[in-house]
């Protein structure tokens, strides 16, 4: 048989790493996919309708009492002003109204806090469980390409993006779209010329919005982006693995400064958003106070020539300063909702990668399986990096994966293996020996030809029978971090520990286990430092 480079020493494994840039960052010109909204609403909102519905009443409650205040205060300003005939009683009877109305608003943002945090929990948990188990269940040619700390990323920044999206943003918008209603419309009662002076800056409103949203849009993507970078940049250095290779090459200054420069480009990002966010709120705040001082110019003018009351007019000031900062928020709102669906998109580009590697319609399952391997005309290239690994999940902006298959590894591998029998691949480090143990646990799935085990395409089979059939001990062993006895009952969680014991007799390592000082109970993993004690004391 002839065989290329393979996984011999772990090499082989991620073709096509280089990144191809096309000169453009995604996080500043990619556009979100059509239908995301209506997605997000099926997938994920529709099962918490109910609880929505209630979350919009306690919203819009709560937005339409804040222009009440306001109301209320008219009648004691002009009892106050013109002193008439039972003016205490009215001054009495209207404040302890605001007092109760401001009970009334607490009531109404303590039910809409629990159910905004009920809601944004659950979402949060269908996220990271539908994430975590389709991640899991990718083949490894996306684990050997995938930043772990980018999919960690996806898993917790994004899918908290996500949840604020939906109960924050918009229970935002619904708030004040409320709010400006109730607002302009009792302007518009008090006094109609007034409100659409005041209305007249909306104009400059919509063009500073325009310009500065998509800015803060981009700066959301590409601060997002960043944060998964030096997640991996962490992840990858602080396992066992990776910390030995620094303290071993001695590099911790050149790691604090590579880690530093990532930081830094995240604190840029942030400098940048928060002056580019204050800097269009200043300005909205400048041209609302522009807006109130021509209320009390122009009103104060009408209430000398008795026209408004002088009630009415500190009334119409404080509804300006309730309408112009929803007014504000809303001519951003596109854009506000389209950045805040920046982290569900991130959340379908993981949810949206095809399993390669799975169940083939009319699968069986494996019965009884007696062991019979058999390689016929066997060829396999590694797949390419556009088929293995997501564009986003690559270090880098502008990455675009190169789609080109690996080169050929095996080229027309052919035998037979029959059970209870004993065969030895030889050869050097990356012939492909680690490459056909992938093949038959369906790691991979060859490029043409079959294998086959008991007479059946693995392809043809379930997994989950494959699994149970095929017994693989890796080059280097992975522990997770727990007892040994939970690691050993991965494989069969519902061994006894009779069962657990009488295996380890079997294979010898018993005696090794129980001199340890808590024997099966002993914590291993990679974060535990006598871990590999351990697997030196079983291994020699």
């Amino acid at each position: 048989m002839s065989m290329g480079p393979g996984l011999g020493g772990g090499r082989g494994m991620r073709p096509g790493t280089s990144l191809v840039r096309n000169g453009q960052d995604p996080a500043t010109t990619q556009r979100l996919p059509k239908g995301l909204i209506r997605r997000v609403w099926r997938q994920f909102a529709r099962p918490y309708r109910g609880k929505l519905v209630q979350l919009l009443v306690a919203i819009s409650a709560a937005s339409a009492l804040v222009v009440v205040p306001a109301l209320l205060i008219q009648p004691i300003v002009n009892a106050i002003s013109s002193q008439p005939p039972g003016a205490a009683r009215i001054v009495t009877v209207y404040a302890l109204a605001l007092f109760g109305v401001a009970i009334a608003a607490s009531a109404f943002s303590l039910w809409q806090r629990y159910l905004s945090s009920w809601i944004g929990e659950q979402l949060i948990f269908d996220l990271r469980r539908m994430l975590y188990d389709h991640v899991q269940r990718m083949p490894l040619a996306f684990f050997t390409r995938t930043q772990t700390g980018a999919l960690i990323s996806r898993l917790n920044n994004d899918v908290i993006g996500a949840q604020r999206a939906l109960t924050g943003t918009f229970g935002t918008l619904t708030a004040n779209i409320v709010q400006v209603v109730a607002a302009v419309g009792t302007m518009f009662a008090i006094e109609w010329r007034l409100t659409l002076l005041t209305l007249s800056v909306l104009p400059l409103f919509v063009v500073l919005a325009k310009n500065v949203g998509k800015k803060l849009q981009a700066l959301t993507r590409e601060s997002m982006q960043l944060n998964a970078e030096m997640n991996t940049v962490m992840t990858e250095r602080f396992n066992v693995s990776g910390a030995l290779l620094v303290k071993l090459f001695g590099r911790p200054v050149q790691e604090t400064g590579t880690f530093a420069g990532s930081a830094q480009r995240v604190a840029d990002v942030g400098i940048r958003s928060a002056v580019v966010g204050r800097l269009f709120f200043v300005i909205l705040s400048l041209v609302g106070a522009l807006g109130t001082a021509a209320v009390y110019l122009i009103g104060g003018r009408l209430a000398l020539s008795g026209q408004m009351s002088p009630g009415a007019v500190v009334a119409f000031a404080a509804l300006v300063t309730q309408a112009y900062q929803p007014l504000a928020a809303l001519t951003n709102a596109p854009v506000e909702v389209l950045t805040a669906l920046v982290s569900f998109d991130r959340v379908f580009e993981i949810l949206d990668l095809r399993h390669p590697i799975a169940d083939a319609e009319g699968a069986v399952a494996l019965a009884a399986p007696r062991g019979e391997i058999v390689f016929d005309d066997v060829r396999f290239a590694y797949p390419s990096a556009a088929d293995s690994s997501l564009a986003s999940l690559e270090r880098g902006f502008g990455a675009v994966l190169d789609a080109t298959p690996g080169a050929e590894v095996l080229h027309g591998v052919s035998f037979v293996a029959e059970p209870g029998q004993t065969v030895a691949l030889v050869g050097p480090s990356g012939a492909g020996k680690s490459t056909i143990i992938g093949l038959v646990s369906r790691l991979y799935d060859v490029t043409s030809g079959a294998v086959r085990l008991d007479g059946h395409d693995v392809r043809d089979v379930t997994l989950a029978s494959l699994s149970a059939a095929v017994g693989v001990v890796s080059q280097d062993p992975h522990l997770f971090h727990d007892t040994i006895r939970e690691n050993l009952r991965y494989a069969r969680p519902e061994a006894t520990d009779a069962q657990i014991e009488a295996a380890c007799r079997a294979a010898q390592i018993h005696t090794v286990i129980a001199a340890l000082a808590d024997g099966y109970d002993t914590v291993v993993g990679d974060p535990a430092a006598r871990s590999s004690a351990w697997r030196s004391r079983v291994c020699y």
